[in-house]
C-alpha cells in the first residue's frame, strides 16, 4: 500500500495534503490582491505635493513620454510609468489634445487620462462682448485683463486690421493668449461679413458711428454714396473721436483740424475705416437707399432729421440741435 503526504490517510484522517493546496490558494490570493493594489495604487491615488490652482500647457507634436515629463514636473502625477502604460493600454495615446489645462485640486492618475483625452481644460469660458463701433484701441481694453493677452502685441499685430475685428458677443477661456483672440474675431468676421470692398468696409465704420437706426442708416448710406459720387466732401463728424483718440462733442475748431481723416478738409473716404462696424451698418454701406435729401443730421436723443436743401439743413440745426 502506498502513502502520501497529498492523500487523506487510510483510517481517513486528514493529510498534509489538503493544507498545503489551501496555503498554496492563500498565497495566490495574496499574489493576486497585491499586484492589484500595487497596480491601483498609482491609478488612483493622488499626488500629495500637488500644487492647487496648476496651469499646464500640452502643445501640438510633445511625445506621450514628454507629456507625461511635464505632468510629473507640475507635481499633476506620480509617475510618468503609470501614465505612459496607462494612457497606452487603454488605447489613448493618439487621442490626448493639446491645450491648457487647469487643475484646481489633485486628481488621481485616471481622471487625468480621462481629461487629457477628452480635452477637458477645466476652465470655464469667459463671456465678451465687443460692441459695433469700437475701434482697436477699444478692442485692446476689453480683453485687458486676460492674462496672457498683451495690448501693445494686441495693437502691433492689428495694424492694417481696423474694420476687420467683428463686433459680437466671444467666448474665450481665460488664458486666451492675443494671436487667440486676434484669429478668432478674424475668422468670425470672414464668416459674417464675407468678401467686401474696402471702400465699402470704410463707409460702414462711418454708417456705424453716424447712426443708430436701421432704416437711417441706409439712407445715410444713399446721401454719402451720392456725395462721393458727385465729388462733394463727406462732412461726417464721427470722425473726429477717430482723429482726436478720444469721444466728446464736435467743436467747429475740430473741423479746422489737418487730417486725412477729417472729411470737411479733404474729400473722398478716410484711408481707413474708423472703427469696426457690425452687419447692419456693413449692410446698410453695400444696400443704399435713395432718397432726395443730401443733408441729415441728429439730435440730443438720436433722432435723425433730413434735408433736401441746405436751407432745410440750415433750418434743421437752428430747430433741433439748440
Amino acid at each position: 500500500m502506498q502513502f502520501s503526504i497529498f492523500n487523506f490517510s487510510a483510517n481517513g484522517g486528514p493529510s498534509f495534503g489538503g493544507q498545503f493546496s489551501k496555503k498554496i490558494l492563500f498565497i495566490a490570493a495574496a499574489i493576486i490582491i497585491f499586484i492589484s493594489a500595487a497596480v491601483s495604487y498609482p491609478l488612483f491615488s493622488k499626488p500629495d505635493d500637488f500644487h492647487n490652482n496648476s496651469l499646464v500647457r500640452i502643445e501640438d507634436g510633445l511625445t506621450l513620454s514628454q507629456i507625461g515629463a511635464r505632468l510629473k514636473e507640475r507635481k499633476i502625477i506620480k509617475s510618468n510609468f503609470f501614465f505612459t502604460a496607462f494612457a497606452k493600454i487603454t488605447g489613448r495615446e493618439d487621442g490626448i489634445k493639446a491645450g491648457d489645462y487647469f487643475f484646481e485640486k489633485p486628481i488621481s492618475l485616471f481622471v487625468v487620462v480621462s481629461r487629457l483625452s477628452s480635452a477637458d481644460f477645466g476652465l470655464e469660458p469667459v463671456r465678451v462682448t465687443v460692441w459695433e463701433g469700437m475701434a482697436l484701441k477699444d478692442i485692446a481694453e476689453v480683453f485687458s485683463g486676460f492674462e496672457n493677452f498683451n495690448k501693445k502685441k494686441f495693437l502691433a499685430e492689428t495694424d492694417g486690421m481696423e474694420g476687420y475685428l467683428f463686433p459680437d458677443t466671444y467666448f474665450f477661456l481665460p488664458n486666451a493668449g492675443t494671436e487667440a483672440i486676434i484669429r478668432a474675431m478674424r475668422n468670425n468676421f470672414s464668416r459674417k461679413a464675407g468678401e467686401i470692398d474696402y471702400d465699402t468696409l470704410i463707409m460702414a465704420s462711418i454708417i456705424e458711428r453716424e447712426a443708430a437706426d436701421r432704416g437711417d442708416r441706409r439712407i445715410i448710406s444713399g446721401i454719402l454714396w451720392k456725395r462721393l459720387k458727385t465729388g462733394m466732401p463727406l462732412q461726417v463728424d464721427a470722425v473726429f473721436p477717430y482723429i482726436k483718440g478720444k469721444a466728446g462733442r464736435v467743436f467747429f475748431e475740430d473741423l479746422k483740424i489737418d487730417s486725412p481723416y477729417n472729411t470737411y478738409l479733404y474729400k473722398g473716404l478716410p484711408p481707413t475705416p474708423i472703427c469696426n462696424p457690425g452687419a447692419d451698418a456693413i449692410d446698410a454701406a453695400r444696400n443704399p437707399v435713395e432718397s432726395p435729401y443730401w443733408y441729415y443730421l441728429s439730435d440730443k436723443k438720436g433722432v435723425t432729421y433730413f434735408a433736401s436743401t441746405f436751407k432745410g439743413h440750415k433750418t434743421n440745426r437752428a430747430k433741433y440741435l439748440r
